[in-house]
């Protein structure tokens, strides 16, 4: 029998105590002395929100699907529990065997967003593992990162051992096997770390040098050794419907953020978004098979108790045989009341036909994504998206039965104006007017609401825009209150709302995205000075970083503000997405002059993604 590695005295005293006892239906017990490797899957975030996470829940069954590994969990402890660990000197533990992380061989962290860098040495500091890779031996547990922020991982270099760049079902068996070699003869930690280099898609970022110029820019970078690759190729699968995925994944026992079934039906997008990294770094496009796809929602459904099932995907709309796919499945669960939820519909791919059929009872709000008020911007950014497109889109929910509409905008994207934002009041507005134009009284069921948010624009590295500036916190803020005021002044403005993001947290998730690893030093002391869960409001602290930065004289404008040139080097440069540096600087150069790029199934761009020799690029 389990013994609990918290107390109950201890359990009785913190928030939400399942967070930590393990034990979740469908997680997987193994006999620790049946394995030859214990690999440890971290989400650096409290549980709710890890648990979410579909990227751990897919190789948690793919590591535990192996006879020589028992893969488990863990997560941020929620700081009520992290002053108890600290006060007490309780070693943080695996959910699963309730053991301390430092007797496993691996700790794979997924490194999901810039703001949880200081959660990642929390865990490390908590579970007495040293926070530097340097100070580890031999006998440590590797830490492997992983996820989207690895597309630059040099702010957090100096506290991997290795970063894994690209889709996880590719080459951890060989990273595996090389250990289990490692682990069982003499050889050194570093001839471990050389070895791994060369396996594709792996990067040890103490085998590599930096130099800098005068001016703070990169002069080169490279391998210390001759046997070290130059360039990283990150890791992509081609046929994911022959890929493992989990049809028992873990069920938590309290509510989390993304609380049903995931069935993720493609990987890619074929937009050509020039502000979406995700849209540029998970390139080629490649879907799912339908039959699979079926098989593995009622495998779910029946091996968890969910009562949903979300389809997961860049673009859910780009699928082509969505419509087979929503069809099928709501004819199996007609009579087992399981709901289906379509994220991610592009309002010009709109379908009423198949909103109607999984939302025939009731009406939620409805997300569109325009990112910005006027056509002219929207052309910059390559969104591919008309007003009249909108409109359309919106008229036929409201005729559908739809009275609520989400619309998400970005400021501070290149070349912005203030009339570009002031058409995100005026696209609001004028979506309101077409329901009252369009609906007649007796029909309306309640009030019409458009709800409009308004981001920080961030440019993230393998995008057009990472040579981009970023405007200023108080410029944003100061656009912010501009739209504000532009909404109280319409008519319609009981039926509108606007919201937007805070602006100190968004700075530091630009600093951070496009870094370099003279970060890693701010990072340790900001921690160092007690600041974690820096993407929770409540918990984050500016004055800190503030303090870090000018210790280690760090100018946030130099990573921020910005305009970088096209042939300085970058801090990812060494990583190969496929995506040519050719292409970017391309797209970069169209969108100052607000030239559409088409997207892929209308005409190839010629990004360079082909290479992997699959998906949309090769469609006939």
């Amino acid at each position: 029998m389990r013994k609990l590695a918290l107390s109950d005295q201890i359990l009785m005293q913190i928030e939400k105590p399942a967070r930590y006892i393990g034990g979740e239906y469908n997680s997987v017990i193994k006999d620790k002395s049946k394995v030859d490797v214990r690999f440890c899957m971290c989400f650096p975030d409290v549980y709710e929100i890890g648990m979410s996470h579909l990227g751990i829940q897919i190789l948690y069954d793919m590591f535990n699907q192996r006879e020589d590994t028992w893969c488990e969990r863990v997560y941020s402890p929620w700081p009520d529990l992290d002053k108890i660990m600290r006060e007490k000197r309780i070693p943080l533990f695996a959910l699963e065997s309730q053991e301390p992380l430092k007797g496993f061989d691996f700790l794979g962290i997924t490194i999901q967003y810039e703001m949880c860098y200081t959660n990642i040495l929390q865990v490390l500091d908590l579970a007495q593992i040293p926070v530097r890779s340097r100070d580890r031996k031999k006998g440590d547990p590797i830490i492997i990162g992983g996820g989207p922020c690895t597309y630059n991982p040099e702010p957090l270099a100096d506290f991997f051992d290795i970063f894994y760049i690209g889709e996880g079902e590719t080459v951890y068996g060989d990273l595996i096997e090389l250990y289990k070699q490692y682990k069982h003869s003499d050889m050194t930690k570093r001839q471990f770390l050389i070895s791994a280099s060369q396996i594709p898609g792996l990067y040890v970022p103490e085998l590599y040098d930096v130099c800098y110029n005068e001016d703070g820019t990169i002069h080169d970078f490279g391998p210390k050794y001759m046997e070290v690759p130059e360039k990283i190729v990150k890791q992509v699968v081609m046929e994911l419907s022959d890929v493992c995925y989990p049809d028992k994944p873990v069920v938590p026992f309290i509510k989390v953020t993304q609380d049903r079934a995931v069935l993720e039906i493609m990987r890619g997008c074929i937009r050509g978004c020039r502000f979406c990294q995700a849209g540029m770094i998970y390139r080629p496009t490649r879907s799912k098979n339908v039959e699979i796809l079926q098989h593995y929602a009622e495998s779910m459904l029946t091996n968890t108790g969910q009562e949903e099932v979300t389809f997961s995907s860049l673009s859910s709309s780009d699928y082509t045989s969505l419509p087979e796919l929503t069809d099928c499945l709501l004819e199996k669960m007609e009579h087992q009341h399981v709901n289906i939820s379509l994220p991610s519909l592009r309002i010009d791919a709109f379908s009423l036909n198949v909103m109607q059929k999984i939302q025939d009872i009731k009406k939620s709000s409805l997300t569109f994504a325009p990112e910005a008020g006027t056509q002219r911007l929207r052309d910059v950014i390559n969104k591919g998206l008309t007003k009249e497109d909108i409109f359309q889109g919106a008229l036929e929910a409201f005729q559908g039965g739809w009275n609520k509409v989400k619309l998400y905008f970005m400021m501070g994207l290149p070349t912005e104006t203030y009339e570009d934002i002031a058409g995100i009041a005026d696209i609001s507005e004028e979506i309101s007017e077409l329901y009252f134009a369009n609906i007649p009284k007796e029909d309306r069921d309640g009030r019409v609401t458009v709800t409009a948010s308004a981001s920080y624009f961030v440019p993230k590295p393998f995008t057009p825009f990472q040579w981009a500036s970023m405007i200023t916190p108080e410029e944003f803020t100061k656009r912010a209150y501009y739209v504000k005021d532009r909404f109280r002044q319409k008519k319609n403005h009981k039926s509108l709302k606007f919201s937007y993001h805070e602006a100190d947290i968004t700075i530091l998730e630009g600093l951070l995205a496009r870094g370099d690893r003279r970060l890693c030093d701010v990072i340790y002391d900001v921690y160092q000075a007690g600041q974690i869960f820096d993407a929770w409001n409540e918990y984050f602290k500016k004055e800190i970083w503030e303090e870090a930065l000018k210790k280690h004289r760090i100018e946030i404008g130099f990573y921020t503000y910005r305009t970088r040139k096209t042939d300085e080097i970058l801090p990812w440069d060494f990583i190969d997405i496929g995506v040519s540096r050719e292409f970017l600087v391309k797209e970069w150069e169209r969108a100052q002059k607000g030239i559409v790029t088409p997207n892929c199934r209308q005409k190839c761009s010629g990004c360079g993604a082909a290479k992997f020799g699959g998906g949309v690029c090769f469609e006939a």
